[in-house]
């Protein structure tokens, strides 16, 4: 053992981006912790099938209690059923099945879709700032790419409802069969809010199932004073919060919460003789496996809980709170220059920025030097830093999030950014 470790210091580690680092700022699934780290430690060395009650009894209970716990931390309301995936990919995937197994009549899970002139071609909607993921479900649940329309924006990067609805009453009039609406609570490249009370009254009026990907900004509704950010939420079928983007929760750990149970379970459930119990065929204890695609399922709610335990509500609140607060330094910074401008609003920690030095107007030079910037800054090993695009403008990010991410940190980067652009004229 002692060669093999010498052998992960010498082979593997040199090869190691390092997601833990304070200066890892480029994307969400940002930090571990030692109650995180521990608990999958725990997790290893128990190495329990959680797929039934009866295959592990404490798993499954265990996921119940602390998924009730972040119920209750988020301010959501009862009754909310909730498992954990490994991530919001696969999340989003079982909340568009369900919302085609809500479809009345068409009877998809025993008949299929294909060679079946009855069918009409579904249809599901987003807007154009979502997760890839979204369309990937499309792809996966065979209603294709083009079931997917994808939704205009307005100035903040938000799904636009009157072009939501237009959409619908289109394709309706077109016979399409409208299914679902995907609205998104922090998107991957600006962090932008769809406005989700909107949005879910648009889903009532047509009878449309309504997921909500709150994967990276659902976690910030743990700081009382950020619970705004779920507004709506409580009216979607199905909602995703991811706690290793901002929980400090090693990866993999996505939280599924759904008022619907009953039409996940439709659209999932198979228990074959082998797995047949008492338990398995009752209704007195969930089995996890009813509730997607894998039948095995890790003891992930292990770590979620002794997080929750450690830091408590306070803890994790107050070092949410700091991360908006360093979120919103830098954003004062990019306003307050001369030579950067913010490139969308920033309503959690993540700042989307470019440099842009008063006398340099041309496109194609500022998307030179953006990019010079943030390879040089990248290439020193002290940060690292992501891009977007966002109206075809090349746009720096950071995203800040780490457990042990200071205000110097922040200042150093600011400073490196401001040095690498004066080097550069």
């Amino acid at each position: 053992m002692e060669d093999i470790l010498a052998d992960v210091d010498r082979v593997i580690m040199p090869g190691i981006t390092h997601w833990n680092s304070p200066g890892f700022l480029a994307y969400f699934s940002i930090t571990g912790s030692g109650p995180g780290i521990l608990g999958e430690m725990l997790s290893g060395a128990l190495n329990v099938n959680a797929m039934l009650w009866r295959t592990s009894p404490a798993a499954t209970e265990l996921e119940q209690v602390t998924l009730d716990w972040l119920r209750q931390m988020l301010g959501l309301p009862t009754p909310l059923f909730g498992v954990i995936n490994d991530t919001a990919s696969s999340g989003t995937l079982y909340a568009l099945a369900a919302a085609r197994e809500a479809i009345p009549g068409l009877q998809i899970r025993q008949e299929g879709m294909s060679g079946r002139p009855e069918v009409p071609r579904l249809r599901y909607y987003a807007s154009q700032e979502a997760h890839s993921s979204v369309e990937k479900a499309g792809i996966v649940l065979g209603v294709g790419q083009e079931g997917l329309r994808k939704i205009g924006v307005d100035s903040s990067f938000r799904m636009d409802v009157a072009q939501l609805e237009q959409a619908i009453s289109e394709d309706l009039a077109a016979g399409w069969r409208p299914f679902a609406v995907v609205a998104t609570v922090g998107t991957t490249s600006t962090t932008s809010i769809d406005p989700v009370p909107q949005i879910a009254a648009i889903c009532e009026r047509y009878g449309l199932w309504l997921h909500v990907d709150g994967a990276y900004g659902g976690s910030a509704a743990v700081d009382p004073s950020m619970q705004w950010v779920l507004d709506g939420c409580e009216r979607a079928d199905t909602l995703i919060v991811n706690p290793h983007k901002w929980l400090f929760t090693p990866i993999d750990c996505s939280v599924f919460f759904t008022r619907r149970p009953d039409v996940v379970k439709a659209a999932f459930s198979l228990i074959p003789e082998y797995l047949r119990n008492t338990e398995s065929m009752g209704d007195e204890v969930p089995n996890l496996m009813d509730y997607g695609i894998s039948l095995g399922r890790r003891f992930r709610s292990l770590k979620l809980w002794m997080i929750m335990r450690y830091f408590g509500q306070e803890g994790l609140a107050a070092r949410i709170h700091e991360h908006i607060r360093l979120g919103k330094l830098v954003e004062q910074w990019v306003n307050e220059s001369r030579d950067f401008e913010l490139m969308a609003p920033a309503p959690f920690s993540t700042v989307c920025f470019r440099a842009h030095p008063h006398h340099l107007d041309n496109e194609a030079q500022l998307e030179t030097v953006n990019e010079r910037i943030m390879n040089t800054i990248n290439a020193s090993g002290r940060f690292f830093l992501s891009h977007t695009r966002l109206n075809g403008i090349f746009t720096i990010r950071i995203a800040i999030g780490n457990l042990r991410t200071t205000e110097q940190d922040v200042r150093d980067l600011w400073e490196a950014l401001q040095g690498e652009l004066a080097r550069m004229e």
